[in-house]
């Protein structure tokens, strides 16, 4: 497989039943083993179920290319943690992502930064690649929403650096106001916040790549361009036909970069 030129990642949170949630994976499995950029490596596919449906979600989407993850992961690998389930479980049962501090958690759950911190490290303690929730609670300028998304990012790998850890971080940039929203932030604001978000990736022994959240739906990465290395999806690609199409649109991308790169 190539290194990924463009990132897709869905979120189905709780919005499934289990047979709704195993019938959505083996038609999206089906696309996958049969995408060529999915076949390639272009273009990378994770998929976050609910904690239940994760084993037969697991064993769907095997040898398609596309990687499994969970929504959310304890702060600590084993222990008196009821209800909770360790990131050094979810690795040994064959998942590749972790999502961490979405906003959602943070409302509903009281998750702080300290805790994200800790879920952070966790994460890649274990060998699995953080979805990094960012974003600004209140609609403002590009410039304002880069400034939270870097305090917000200083705070989250303050425990990992302290344990002196390292590896690579999906940044999923989801301004608070735009998600569940019936469309997107505008193009230029997410094409703006974006580019102003990859600048992170000289941060020391952590590197990362930048996807955008927050009601992104099929049409949006082809108007985006190469302004974001991926959408982390969410309700929108509850349609497997909605997701192939989005699919489609990172092949484009990719190999549109492709192009570029050779000219260069």
């Amino acid at each position: 497989m190539t290194q990924p030129r463009i990132t897709l990642g869905v979120s189905l949170k709780m919005y499934f039943s289990y047979q709704q949630t195993l019938a959505w994976s083996q038609a999206v499995a089906a696309i996958a083993r049969n995408h060529p950029a999915i076949i390639s490596g272009e273009v990378a596919l994770f998929v976050l179920p609910a904690f239940p449906a994760l084993p037969p979600v697991l064993e769907a989407f095997a040898g398609s290319n596309v990687l499994v993850g969970a929504q959310d992961l304890c702060q600590e690998d084993n222990g008196a943690w009821t209800g909770e389930v360790s990131g050094a479980m979810l690795a040994e049962m064959g998942c590749g992502f972790a999502e961490i501090g979405h906003a959602e958690r943070r409302r509903y759950f009281a998750e702080d930064d300290r805790l994200i911190a800790a879920k952070l490290a966790a994460s890649l303690r274990n060998g699995l690649t953080p979805v990094l929730c960012l974003g600004e609670p209140e609609q403002g300028t590009s410039q304002e929403a880069i400034a939270v998304c870097r305090q917000q990012l200083d705070a989250y790998l303050l425990t990992a650096r302290q344990q002196q850890l390292s590896g690579h971080i999906v940044l999923a940039y989801e301004p608070q106001w735009a998600i569940g929203a019936a469309t997107s932030a505008p193009d230029d604001f997410i094409a703006e916040v974006c580019h102003g978000l990859r600048a992170f990736s000289g941060l020391g022994e952590f590197t990362f790549s930048v996807i955008y959240g927050g009601s992104a739906g099929p049409g949006l990465l082809r108007r985006l361009g190469h302004h974001v290395d991926g959408l982390f999806l969410g309700r929108f690609a509850h349609q497997p036909v909605a997701l192939a199409s989005i699919i489609d649109e990172a092949a484009e991308l990719a190999t549109s970069q492709e192009a570029a790169w050779q000219q260069a």
